[in-house]
């Protein structure tokens, strides 16, 4: 058990409910990719020297659509337009930060993310007076984002001011329900990294939340436009172009 801020962490329950996120891989759809947060926990058990050799694996993760704000379908008859815009999907950690860059050739924020995985898990309630004379039940909650995270998005395409930039495909109209992202890529050190942030529970707010950001980083290999139901490539989207078309 481990305290934390007038309550106790039990720290085997919550391996138990990251484990439980990892098994899930058993019980995926045919044609899905390894979740994320299964391959974060097997390379975060690896002493140091092991992490490291994990430099150049080949890895592949289905992109979280849900969670992307920049994706969007139109459709045009029998066609669809696809968009995954990539403007605002900029990791904004301190080994991202440059604050020397020049605005006008590059980016201040070094690593571009693809949102891979969240998993939440509630920890319980405890009993607390934030205002005076009030007992009050706090809930518990912490949440695992993950995040595939690489910087050489412009290798894809040239740098622009353009809230569209970011990769796009022609696709038939039929595969809009059922159509899914995916990226290839290979591990580069640091292999992995994670942040955490702890927001206290409040009379207003009454939960503590704990958010731990956890990144895959590696260089961006492709992006695939998948058919969720068998995990089959419609088009392919390699360096040198950010588009796509299926017939």
């Amino acid at each position: 058990m481990v305290p934390l801020a007038g309550f106790l962490i039990d720290m085997t329950l919550l391996e138990k409910a990251i484990t439980a996120a990892a098994v899930a891989v058993f019980f995926l759809p045919a044609g899905a990719a390894e979740p994320a947060a299964t391959r974060y926990a097997a390379l975060a058990n690896l002493p140091p020297a092991e992490l490291l050799a994990e430099r150049g694996r080949a890895v592949e993760f289905d992109v979280d659509l849900a969670a992307s704000p920049g994706f969007s379908v139109v459709l045009e008859g029998a066609r669809a337009e696809v968009r995954y815009r990539m403007a605002f999907n900029q990791i904004a950690e301190g080994w991202s930060w440059r604050p020397q860059a020049d605005p006008a050739a590059e980016d201040y924020y070094r690593f571009k993310f693809l949102p891979l995985q969240s998993v939440a898990v509630e920890r319980g309630e405890y009993e607390q007076e934030d205002k005076i004379g009030t007992a009050q039940r706090m809930k518990v909650s912490w949440r695992y984002d993950y995040f595939l995270a690489f910087e050489n998005l412009y290798d894809f395409y040239a740098r622009r001011a353009d809230d569209d930039a970011g990769f796009s495909a022609e696709l038939p109209a039929g595969l809009a329900t059922h159509l899914g992202l995916r990226a290839r890529a290979r591990l580069i050190e640091p292999v992995i990294s994670e942040s955490t942030t702890f927001w206290k529970a409040t009379h207003a707010q009454p939960t503590d939340f704990t958010l731990k950001k956890r990144y895959l980083v590696g260089v961006l290999d492709e992006v695939d436009f998948v058919d969720r139901r068998d995990g089959r490539v419609v088009c392919r989207i390699l360096p040198g172009s950010d588009h796509c078309t299926a017939p």
